[in-house]
């Protein structure tokens, strides 16, 4: 067996471990998909109908890529909490003593996470459809939306595997949760960067899920933001660098930081 089929093996194995214990626990997983749900009633219809789109349109159209986006990043959350929890009850510890590959322990997580994800994903895109969000755009442009995504999922998905082994202490996600809520509301899901002040603008058109969010507006054809900013003019090569950037800084500190845990 080569060095790549033993990390996928074992990696398997422990994503089924993680996909085992939801399936104890469906209500942790029922809550999870539910609450971005309630977050686009409340924000589409209690706040909804006082935002006016840049350029004109629905607000539901401008706001449900963001909310995909949002929940993407909040994903981050989840992840933290499961391996600071394994880190700090020695399991971690004590599949680093058994004969597995290196690093499957964070690979299987991450697959485990994704599989998590790509479901949240889709049961988001059901609840947009059902409040009158619609993509105008073909299926090649809705696939490469999907796909940006869940690849800005991927690259915060090792942000939390590195602070879950980072700060092993499953209480510390109240700081994880401060950290991950003004990323969120710091960009362009809810508003324009245009309606904000000049300082505010800036910091929302530089967050990596702003860009995101600009690309997947467009790939699904719905309201965007007005802008004559860098962001607002190359979203889709922005969508994929800033993901990319994330990923090659905190996959390799997420795998050095795990073979050293315990040290």
């Amino acid at each position: 067996m080569t060095s790549i089929e033993w990390v996928a093996a074992d990696g398997w194995t422990l994503t089924r471990r993680a996909l085992l214990h939801w399936a104890r626990q469906p209500a942790q997983v029922v809550v999870g998909l539910l609450f971005p749900v309630l977050m686009v009633v409340m924000f589409g219809y209690l706040f909804g109908g006082g935002m006016q789109v840049p350029g004109g349109g629905d607000y539901r159209e401008f706001l449900l890529p963001g909310m995909f986006a949002m929940t993407m990043v909040f994903g981050l959350e989840g992840t933290f909490a499961a391996v600071a929890s394994d880190a700090a009850k020695g399991v971690t510890d004590r599949f680093r003593t058994l004969p597995m590959a290196p690093g499957a322990v964070v690979v299987g997580r991450a697959a485990a996470d994704m599989l998590n994800s790509a479901l949240g994903l889709l049961v988001m895109m059901g609840c947009g459809l059902l409040v009158g969000w619609r993509w105008h755009e073909g299926f090649a442009r809705v696939a490469a939306a999907v796909a940006l995504l869940l690849w800005l999922r991927f690259a915060f998905l090792w942000i939390g595997i590195y602070l879950g082994v980072r700060f092993a202490r499953p209480e510390a996600v109240v700081a994880v949760q401060i950290l991950v809520w003004p990323v969120g509301f710091l960009s362009n899901a809810f508003a324009s960067p245009s309606d904000m002040p000049g300082w505010l603008a800036v910091l929302s058109e530089a967050n990596p899920m702003s860009a995101t969010i600009t690309a997947t507006r467009d790939l699904f054809g719905n309201p965007g933001v007005v802008s004559g900013s860098w962001t607002a003019g190359h979203g889709l090569w922005a969508a994929v660098l800033w993901p990319l950037v994330l990923t090659a800084v905190f996959l390799p500190l997420s795998v050095r930081r795990y073979q050293r845990l315990g040290g």
